[in-house]
């Protein structure tokens, strides 16, 4: 069969041949293009989500935005401009024109920076300090850099490189399928461009709140106007007997996933210490490498108290119909050089470790500071904390959460940025609200699972379609009220839910 040539919006389309709401893939030039139709009104982007590139015209119009089917960014139909991370680029934009019946794609709009116009605000703060180098801290600054704030921004990172693609790390760059070059967020020259203080292996030591300074650990001090503390988590240790003579990896920079992409180049088993979400995705990772892989977790089913048993079961038989051997209800007792022995006795031989068993958020200078602090730095609605013009973002925020009345914390990386975008915006008197639902996605090897809103209960679940079949969705209640809504294979069914969860915060006291 023929492949077939999508049509020169240029040329014009019979306004007849797109329904009202439809979505016609097409293309501008040499540009793959989409034009969509709302009402009597249409818009032409670019084909393709600048996050991951994934294909927009299976996306979802929500107003006058698109939402990428694959990880959720969302950008204006007006400007291109990228309204929500992860995405952080704009997508081409044209001009459309109706004349008669026709409908022709014109010149391309170029994005103006949302703040390009504004007058000088004399409240807006003298510099901005961010400290933590993750996806919250770019977004931030990004962020800010967008709206034409135009003073002193400094990043302070305890990382060696700059902000880097951190859900990669147990997916495509420790699979060998994503190269090095590809994990920066930005492009080296970004932050002197964007004239944006990159601070690299650097330790903040105190924040002082009154004086509006910090101190770093060489004994600088650095003033700031408005403060971001994006300080992420820390991996949780684990002691275990002996577990000295064999080599152990933790996973959360950059670095620990080199090294143990290292390992592995000379290995041919590893032992993955945690049935979690990283866990199970190192896992994936190594026997695409075609390493033997042992996963050893306390729990029954692996993720559980996240997905529910019926969608926890599916994954451990993935992983099984991989080739990875899950011992399930133990744990490691001892190490004796190759040899690690279980808590129910058996032995797994093994050249590695890798120990994934949860985090940790990064509280200490919060703490020393004087915030207020609940299992996380205790943020408002706008993601101030207790001290005015100190805010927090991303794995160590908790904040009130619009549909359920409780505070969470959530460590999820779409979050971070989120709320490193939004906590900008009120750096410079935007008063926005963060009220987004939470969304993260996990991989394993072919199979993509979306997670859209937050159940850390709930007393119903609801499976639709077939898990075996890596086709179904999951709805999590409780008390008839829908928290959460898991996804295998049904892209635009996690973007519906996404937007019902929103619809659901409009329309709630």
């Amino acid at each position: 069969m023929e492949p077939v040539t999508p049509p020169d919006l240029r040329a014009g389309i019979d306004a007849r041949d797109i329904a009202d709401g439809a979505i016609l893939p097409g293309r501008v030039d040499s540009e793959e293009a989409i034009l969509i139709r709302r009402g009597s009104a249409y818009f032409a982007v670019g084909a393709q989500c600048s996050h991951y590139h994934g294909a927009l015209a299976a996306g979802l119009i929500v107003d006058d935005t698109i939402r990428c089917p694959l990880h959720h960014a969302c950008f204006s139909l007006r400007s291109g401009a990228a309204l929500r991370a992860p995405a952080l680029d704009p997508i081409p934009c044209w001009r459309v024109e109706c004349v008669g019946q026709r409908v022709y794609v014109r010149e391309r709009i170029l994005e103006q920076p949302a703040g390009a116009h504004r007058s000088a605000n004399p409240t807006e703060p003298s510099s901005v300090v961010i400290v933590g180098g993750g996806g919250a801290a770019l977004a931030a600054a990004n962020m800010l850099r967008r709206e034409g704030y135009a003073a002193p921004i400094t990043i302070i990172s305890a990382d060696d490189s700059a902000p880097y693609d951190r859900p990669n790390l147990s997916k495509d760059f420790l699979a060998g399928t994503a190269p090095a070059e590809w994990m920066p967020l930005r492009a080296g020259d970004y932050y002197a461009e964007q004239h944006i203080d990159l601070l690299l292996s650097t330790q903040v030591s105190a924040l002082h709140i009154n004086q509006r300074r910090l101190q770093l650990a060489d004994g600088q001090k650095l003033d700031y106007g408005a403060l971001l503390l994006a300080t992420g988590a820390d991996p949780v240790h684990l002691e275990i007997r002996g577990s000295s003579s064999m080599p152990r990896f933790y996973l959360r920079s950059f670095a620990d996933s080199q090294a143990i992409v290292n390992a592995a180049a000379t290995a041919k088993r590893a032992l993955i210490v945690g049935a979690s979400f990283i866990g199970l995705e190192v896992a994936a990772a190594l026997r695409q490498r075609g390493l033997e892989v042992h996963i050893v977790g306390p729990e029954r089913i692996p993720l559980e108290r996240v997905l529910g048993p019926e969608i926890g079961g599916h994954v451990a038989d993935l992983h099984r119909s991989h080739g990875v051997v899950l011992h399930l209800g133990t744990s490691v007792d001892r190490v004796d050089g190759t040899r690690a022995t279980l808590s129910d006795g058996s032995t797994v031989d093994a050249d590695f470790m890798v120990l994934g068993i949860g985090v940790r958020p990064a509280l200490s200078l919060a703490m020393q500071a004087g915030l207020a602090v609940d299992r996380g730095i205790s943020v408002n609605e706008y993601l101030e904390t207790s001290a005015p013009g100190v805010f927090a973002a991303g794995d160590v925020a908790r904040w009130p959460d619009p549909r359920t009345g409780n505070r969470i914390r959530v460590e999820h990386w779409v979050v971070a940025e989120r709320q490193g975008q939004v906590a900008a915006l009120n750096m410079i008197g935007r008063k926005q609200r963060y009220d987004a639902v939470p969304f993260f996605w996990s991989q394993h090897y072919d199979v993509a699972i979306n997670y859209v809103g937050h159940a850390e209960t709930w007393d119903a679940v609801t499976i639709e379609g077939s898990p075996a079949s890596n086709d179904c969705a999951a709805t999590y209640m409780l008390g008839g009220r829908v928290l959460a809504v898991a996804t295998i294979s049904r892209d635009l069914e996690s973007l519906v839910a996404e937007r019902d969860l929103e619809l659901l915060r409009a329309s709630t006291p």
